[in-house]
């Protein structure tokens, strides 16, 4: 690894590294792996695919991605034609993902607390993607059924909401609990799931998603495409099951 940037933030030490054999650029934050992205800063990770694939057939044109680290979704989908904006809490993210992942400089950046972005501005999207973490834990206002119930009233009538969850194993219920949330805000909601995969992403997918397919690879990487079309094709979708939302 080559270390091409080091710095601490009040939200916790970023480190960009370049892979010596690839030369992939990995974000990196409080000792977690944010993004790693090729050299046009499209995605090594094959949940970053899924949302975009996901995206892409809800024929987005206006997306609201809360949580930037390498920005590599956002950039992903401006090579569709998507109009992407950021928010995020820490302005260093932006500046890296613009300087090392290639996130385009027309893509527009709002600093500051997701939830309050929804709750100021007046806008409203096609699809929401919240993709935010404090090293593998969603902060807990993300997770409430305020803050979908406040996502909801700034979708447009086909909209959707895409959530990132890490989940540890079949029996984590972190997806089931976001998906709880989502249906409290009154919308139907889906899992994107792989069972049987440890330490892995699930999408939790909420409002006009019934017409949804899986999703395949749009935009492969220079490298480490087949195993990404290999791992977006054991995905599948399931039911959220029923759990208590959390409180918020």
């Amino acid at each position: 690894m080559i270390t091409l940037h080091q710095q601490h933030t009040e939200h916790g030490e970023i480190t960009i590294v370049r892979r010596r054999d690839t030369g992939s650029c990995i974000y990196r934050q409080g000792g977690s792996y944010q993004s790693e992205a090729d050299s046009r800063g499209v995605s090594l990770a094959s949940y970053v695919h899924a949302i975009h694939g996901l995206v892409a057939q809800s024929a987005a044109k206006s997306v609201l991605v809360i949580g930037c680290g390498g920005g590599t979704l956002a950039t992903m989908l401006t090579y569709i034609g998507v109009s992407v904006s950021v928010v995020d809490v820490n302005p260093t993210s932006i500046e890296l993902a613009r300087r090392y992942f290639s996130l385009p400089a027309g893509v527009p950046f709002h600093l500051g607390d997701g939830k309050a972005f929804l709750i100021e501005t007046e806008a409203t999207f096609d699809a929401i993607v919240v993709d935010a973490f404090v090293g593998h834990v969603i902060p807990a206002h993300f997770r409430s059924p305020d803050f979908f119930a406040t996502a909801r009233s700034r979708l447009t009538p086909n909209g959707v909401v895409l959530f990132n969850v890490h989940v540890a194993h079949d029996l984590d219920p972190g997806a089931d609990l976001v998906g709880a949330a989502m249906a409290h805000a009154g919308v139907p909601v889906w899992v994107l799931d792989t069972p049987g995969v440890l330490n892995r992403n699930s999408i939790v997918l909420g409002g006009a998603v019934s017409g949804l397919a899986k999703p395949r690879l749009i935009i492969p990487p220079e490298f480490s495409a087949a195993q990404i079309a290999e791992e977006l094709d054991r995905m599948s979708f399931r039911p959220c099951r029923q759990l208590p939302a959390e409180p918020g």
